[in-house]
């Protein structure tokens, strides 16, 4: 079974061109269910049955979330069908499994106000200056934590106003960026040489020793600056990027331009700021509208 895996995991990394990220999460989830199996004196993927798949999800029950659930069967049921795909197995024992059902939680999001306030940074060491400069550029282009913190020097065209995104996939696009953004890019890029240290890195946004700046790095400088600014709220490393879908389709943009800036492949993946919108929409009647509620 681990050389099953193995071909598996090199398919999604070359051929399905998956990130990373998702190629390490598959093969956690794969190792686990090959663990569970052959405890079970399953040792090859053709004598597993659909029941053995059942058993595991009752037994991920005892311990996981669904969502968790849910992820592990998703990766399971990809695995099966690249097996039977490739006619490594006769038949997609996890086919007709459904997934659990789950619902749908909106992200958090940060108000105009909240955003303004966040953004709002006096600039005195370029840490401030390269603090300022991610969290404007996230929030005007609504780029994903990995694709900011991958950007490279390269990858910026400020005389022509776009940066160069490598998404999900390894497809890239182009996003424009507006005055402020450009303003705060290059007050960051006069001052990045300080934190370079005598090296050299082609990342963008560097850390205090001249190396890319992390993603947990990049968590907790969210989490500082929402405390120093009095925004209590529960955000994740996404909130400035769900923030900028919302406000732009509350601005009146359109879902598929929306879509495009985001690098969504499925219209469906943009459609959940509808909701956040249509939320806001009644938070402000019930508000406004004289006879929305009784005294």
């Amino acid at each position: 079974m681990k050389k099953d895996i193995e071909d598996f995991i090199n398919y999604i990394e070359f051929e399905k061109r998956l990130s990373k990220n998702t190629k390490m999460s598959y093969l956690r989830d794969l190792e686990k269910y090959r663990e569970y199996l052959e405890k079970k004196k399953i040792f090859t993927t053709n004598d597993i049955s659909k029941d053995d798949i059942e058993h595991y999800i009752e037994y991920l029950n005892k311990s996981d979330t669904p969502s968790t659930i849910a992820r592990k069967l998703t990766t399971i049921k990809a695995f099966h069908n690249y097996l039977y795909q490739t006619k490594k197995i006769d038949v997609d024992v996890s086919e007709t499994i459904e997934r659990p059902k789950l619902r749908k939680k909106l992200p958090n999001v940060l108000s105009v106000d909240e955003v303004d306030r966040l953004l709002d940074i006096k600039c005195l060491t370029p840490i401030d200056y390269r603090n300022k400069s991610m969290l404007e550029l996230m929030y005007a282009t609504g780029l994903r934590v990995t694709e900011l913190l991958d950007l490279k020097i390269g990858d910026l065209d400020v005389e022509n106003c776009i940066v160069r995104v490598l998404g999900k996939g390894s497809k890239e696009r182009i996003v424009p960026v507006g005055e402020y953004t450009l303003e705060s890019l290059n007050n960051y890029l006069e001052v990045r040489g300080q934190l370079l240290k005598n090296k050299t890195c082609e990342y963008l946004y560097l850390n205090n020793q001249g190396t890319r700046l992390s993603r947990f790095s990049f968590f907790k400088i969210i989490k500082k600056l929402l405390m120093e600014k009095g925004i209590h709220k529960d955000v994740s490393p996404h909130s400035l990027r769900h923030s900028f879908a919302t406000h732009m389709l509350d601005y009146g943009a359109d879902l598929r331009s929306i879509q495009e800036l985001l690098g969504h492949s499925d219209i469906a993946t943009t459609k959940i700021y509808t909701h956040i919108s249509n939320n806001k929409i009644r938070e402000e009647y019930i508000e406004y509208h004289p006879r929305s509620t009784k005294e």
